[in-house]
């Protein structure tokens, strides 16, 4: 019998994250991350979306997505 070593909720979200963005591109993986959080206060993803990005601090974003 093997024993599986499991991944921590950090590195979980790390690689899930990192399958996301490969698969689907930042912009859609950005809307499935949205779709399950907070579905009744934006119903419409591209509104959400747009009112993400005008708060968004573009550098920082840049800074940890491309890390």
């Amino acid at each position: 019998m093997t024993e599986t070593v499991l991944m921590t909720e950090e590195q979980l979200i790390n690689q899930a994250v990192e399958v996301l963005m490969d698969k689907l591109g930042l912009l859609e993986a950005t809307r499935f991350l949205a779709l399950k959080s907070s579905p009744e206060k934006y119903d419409d993803s591209v509104k959400w979306h747009q009112e993400w990005q005008a708060q968004l601090d573009k550098e920082a974003f840049f800074d940890e997505v491309f890390k």
